[in-house]
């Protein structure tokens, strides 16, 4: 039994992990946490999460939930991300962040830590996503420069990063794909009098009620369009996509990974 610890109990998708958590073989969850000052504080987990009483109760500390952990599952933010993988290579506990919005600073201390512990690190755990990044991959590729490349993404009003994890590392794998350097060439909306440039790639944002996730990576050549679109119809996809990150991680060495390698699409 794989015992897991979720960072961000109280929260809507803390609440999800456990409730799938609940349902799947081979895990249990042991723990939760949540920040300071936060009402879920002292709340028992599973009567939280929907699923029953379970005589756990979210804590504050990290800390005091890692003795027999052996995975962490951590979707909140950042700054709180980072300050967990700190607690899981002091217990030297594998971890899978799900979290986005990371600096290129902050992203380096992932890789650093991973050269010590077990981490799982992708902007988007749902199955499907992954699948998509690499059929974007392949995609971008056969069509080569003939075809303009513009990527749109939609969520809820209360999500705080722009673009997604999802839409930069889309935006990411098209450059790549293009040998084109993303930094030079991504476009972030658009406003008055603008000429497209046969080497931009646009990401554009949305932000409208309780969108749970939709990317969609347009191809626009002279004559025909080419979408790929995918829309998440609830949290439940990115739980369980870190469960089974969780389950494939502690099989393997230290190391950083992300779904690309859960799934075997390397």
């Amino acid at each position: 039994m794989i015992k897991i610890v979720v960072i961000g109990a109280g929260g809507r998708m803390g609440k999800t992990i456990v409730t799938c958590i609940d349902d799947t073989d081979g895990v249990s969850v042991i723990g939760g946490t949540e920040y300071s000052g936060h009402s879920a504080i002292g709340s028992d987990l599973g009567v939280l999460a929907g699923v029953g009483r379970k005589d756990i109760f979210i804590v504050e500390r990290i800390e005091d939930t890692l003795t027999d952990c052996d995975v962490i599952i951590d979707f909140t933010t950042p700054e709180s991300s980072i300050k967990t993988l700190n607690a899981a290579v002091s217990y030297e506990k594998s971890i899978v962040i799900g979290t986005t919005g990371f600096s290129a600073e902050q992203k380096n201390k992932i890789s650093q830590a991973a050269e010590k512990i077990r981490c799982v690190f992708a902007p988007n755990m749902s199955i499907g996503v992954n699948v998509l990044f690499k059929v974007v991959e392949n995609v971008s590729k056969a069509l080569g420069d003939a075809y303009d490349v513009e990527i749109v993404e939609a969520h809820h009003k209360f999500k705080k990063d722009a673009p997604s994890g999802t839409a930069v590392r889309l935006s990411e794998i098209v450059a790549e794909s293009l040998d084109r350097d993303i930094d030079q060439v991504g476009v972030y909306g658009r406003k008055g009098m603008t000429e497209r440039d046969s080497k931009e790639i646009g990401i554009h944002t949305v932000r409208a009620g309780d969108i749970v996730g939709e990317h969609r990576v347009l191809y626009g050549g002279m004559g025909e369009t080419l979408e790929l679109f995918h829309r998440a119809q609830s949290r439940e996809t990115f739980a369980r996509g870190s469960i089974r990150a969780a389950k494939w991680v502690v099989n393997q060495p230290p190391g950083l990974y992300d779904m690309q390698d859960v799934l075997g699409l390397r």
